[in-house]
C-alpha cells in the first residue's frame, strides 16, 4: 500500500510516456531553472537480478564518466542515506601518508529491495551548480520481462544554458542506463516519443497527460545533442573543464547627490 501510493504518478506517467516502445529515453521537460529525463527499458531478467545488477554500478557505469576513470571505484550502498560514492585513489608521487579522496555522486532517500530505488544529487557538472538532482529507479514485472522506469528531476540555480545542457546530460545517463539494460539482456535505448512539455507548476497533472504521436529524430535535437556533447564530457570527467565564463556585473551608475535644502532662520522678535 505505502509502495503503490509514493510511486504511483511516477509508474503512471512513465508507463503513458512509454507508449508502444519497450526501450527509449529523452528530454520530456524544460524550464530556465531546470529539466526532466525520463526514461524505459524491458529486460529478459527477473527483478530481483534486476536488483543485484543496478546496486553495483561499478558493473554497468562507464569509465569514461567517473572522475577516476575508473568504474571499479564506484559503489551504492543500498539503504536509507546509503551513498553512491566513488573512490579517488591516492595519485602517484603524493606525499608519504596522504588518504584517498572521495565524490559522493548521490544519496539513497528511498530503498524498496527489488522495487524501487531513488537518490537525490546533481550529477557530473551539475555538481558544481545550486542544483538538486532526484533520481528515481523503479524496477517492475513485464510479464515474463522487467521494466526498469527512471526519472530524473533537475530544478535550482544554474549558469548553464539549459537547453544546450539538458540533452547532454540526458545522452550520459542514457548510456548508462542502456548499458545496465544491455547487461542484463535488454536492447539498446532509442529516442523517445514526443510528448508534451510539463510547466513546473503542473507537476501534479502530469501523470494525465498523454504523449503524442513518436517523432522522427528531429535536426533541432540532432544538433543540440551534438552541440553539448563536448562541453558535457570535458566536465563530466573531471569537474572543473568547461565551466561557464562569468561575466561581471557592470559597475551600479552613481546616484545623483541631492542638496539638502537650507534651513530658513527665524529671527528672534
Amino acid at each position: 500500500m505505502i509502495r503503490s501510493r509514493l510511486f504511483a504518478l511516477a509508474a503512471a506517467t512513465a508507463t503513458l510516456a512509454c507508449g508502444a516502445s519497450s526501450a527509449w529515453a529523452d528530454v520530456v521537460s524544460k524550464a530556465e531553472n531546470g529539466f526532466v529525463l525520463r526514461g524505459s527499458s524491458e529486460v529478459p531478467a527477473s527483478p530481483s537480478d534486476v536488483w543485484k545488477v543496478l546496486v553495483v554500478p561499478s558493473s554497468w557505469w562507464s569509465k569514461e564518466h567517473t572522475f577516476s576513470g575508473d568504474a571499479a571505484n564506484l559503489t551504492i550502498d543500498p539503504v536509507p542515506g546509503g551513498c553512491f560514492c566513488e573512490r579517488l585513489p591516492v595519485p602517484k608521487g603524493a606525499p608519504a601518508g596522504q588518504k584517498p579522496g572521495g565524490v559522493q555522486h548521490m544519496r539513497v532517500i528511498y530503498v524498496d529491495p527489488g522495487h524501487a530505488l531513488r537518490l537525490s544529487g546533481a550529477l557530473g557538472p551539475l555538481q558544481s551548480e545550486a542544483l538538486v538532482g532526484t533520481l528515481t529507479i523503479l524496477v517492475k514485472p513485464a510479464g515474463e520481462r522487467t521494466r526498469i522506469q527512471w526519472d530524473y528531476v533537475v530544478g535550482g540555480y544554474i549558469r548553464f544554458k539549459v537547453d544546450e545542457l539538458a540533452p547532454g546530460v540526458d545522452r550520459v545517463l542514457t548510456e548508462q542506463m542502456g548499458t545496465l539494460a544491455e547487461k542484463l539482456g535488454g536492447a539498446k535505448l532509442s529516442a523517445a516519443p514526443a510528448a508534451a512539455p510539463v510547466p513546473a507548476s503542473a507537476g501534479r497533472a502530469a501523470a494525465a497527460e498523454k504523449p503524442g504521436p513518436p517523432a522522427g529524430p528531429g535536426e533541432g535535437e540532432a544538433a543540440a545533442r551534438e552541440s553539448s556533447k563536448a562541453a558535457f564530457d570535458a566536465a563530466i570527467g573531471t569537474g572543473t573543464k568547461a565551466r561557464p565564463q562569468l561575466q561581471p556585473r557592470p559597475a551600479p551608475k552613481p546616484k545623483p547627490r541631492i542638496a539638502p535644502k537650507p534651513v530658513p532662520t527665524v529671527e528672534p522678535r
